[in-house]
């Protein structure tokens, strides 16, 4: 009898370390206080996380709600593990930059300078390529484009380098609510991050530095900002967006 029940818990072990890691990976979203401010920050990892970027659905249409993007996803079997939008975009929710979605570009690279937060340079491409994940300053990405699989331009970079974009100040009376994206050294781990509170520039460059540890950030949009974490229970509403980027995981998803 021992040794029936010896037998069985090897075999249990055994089926637990054969299991994949992502098979019960938790929430890909957490709270995060800094400086006094709260943040939500979503992590992913290359080759562990089906991270992309959605613009129009199959029938051509903008999908432009997290609604619409989880119904969609529903239709192949998946659901969403976080998403927020994925940078500017004019009136008609085109973006106002680089933006290539499964291989296609459907917008091109913009290098001038220009009035709004989109034109105070350096501002940056943020790519998922073959090997990793980068961010990459908009005109050096223009001289040497990157394979990318998907990719959305957006600024200001917030990170550079290890350093904050020359232009914030650390006492602006600038603040909104805004999110953005930084990449790790190796490009191997990207942290998407949204304010729960307005902050200026210079703090949420500070939240990717300092707390997140990431040597390079871009900056995504703010006052629109607004995320989709059905692991936390979060779903934030409003008008129809342009670009949308986030995860898309395999079942039904947490509400259902």
């Amino acid at each position: 009898m021992t040794e029936g029940i010896a037998a069985r818990a090897a075999l249990g072990l055994t089926l637990f370390l054969a299991l994949p890691a992502s098979a019960d990976p938790g929430p890909a979203c957490r709270d995060l206080t800094f400086d006094g401010t709260p943040y939500t920050v979503c992590e992913t990892r290359f080759s562990q996380d089906e991270l992309r970027i959605w613009q129009d659905g199959p029938d051509g249409a903008l999908i432009g709600t997290f609604g619409r993007l989880s119904a969609l996803l529903a239709q192949t079997g998946k659901h969403v593990g976080f998403a927020m939008n994925a940078g500017m975009y004019a009136p008609d929710r085109r973006p106002l930059g680089l933006a290539i979605i499964d291989g296609r570009q459907i917008a091109p690279i913009v290098t001038r300078e220009g009035p709004g937060n989109f034109g105070l340079l350096p501002n940056g491409v943020f790519c998922i390529g073959p090997e990793g994940y980068s961010i990459t300053e908009s005109r050096a990405f223009a001289a040497q484009p990157p394979a990318c699989r998907y990719a959305t331009q957006s600024g200001p970079m917030l990170v550079i380098h290890g350093k904050l974009h020359p232009h914030f100040l650390p006492g602006s009376p600038s603040v909104h609510i805004r999110n953005g994206v930084g990449v790790s050294a190796d490009g191997r781990r990207a942290v998407f991050a949204i304010s729960d509170a307005p902050v200026n520039f210079d703090a949420f460059a500070r939240l990717f530095r300092d707390a997140l540890h990431l040597p390079e950030a871009l900056y995504l949009d703010g006052s629109i900002s607004r995320l989709d974490a059905p692991g936390i229970g979060r779903a934030d509403g409003g008008l129809p967006m342009g670009p949308i980027i986030g995860t898309a995981v395999d079942g039904a998803g947490p509400s259902q």
